[in-house]
């Protein structure tokens, strides 16, 4: 789903896996294991996605970059 974000640009989720897909602005992509589900709503709820992103995501769950 596209998001109005200056740092992200694009937020996808497989419930079925807890996998969230980020795509920023930059093009770079990157996947999210284990986010809960509630995490991703509050993230496509967030006013700041950046500021979400650094803050609740970032850090906390392992990633994987994807190829572009």
């Amino acid at each position: 789903m596209h998001v109005d974000s200056t740092a992200i640009s694009q937020i996808d989720y497989d419930t079925q896996r807890a996998k969230l897909l980020v795509r920023f602005a930059s093009g770079e992509r990157y996947v999210y294991v284990g986010v809960p589900g509630e995490v991703c709503r509050s993230f496509l709820e967030a006013e700041s996605k950046g500021r979400f992103f650094q803050l609740q995501i970032r850090d906390r769950y392992p990633f994987n970059r994807l190829d572009a």
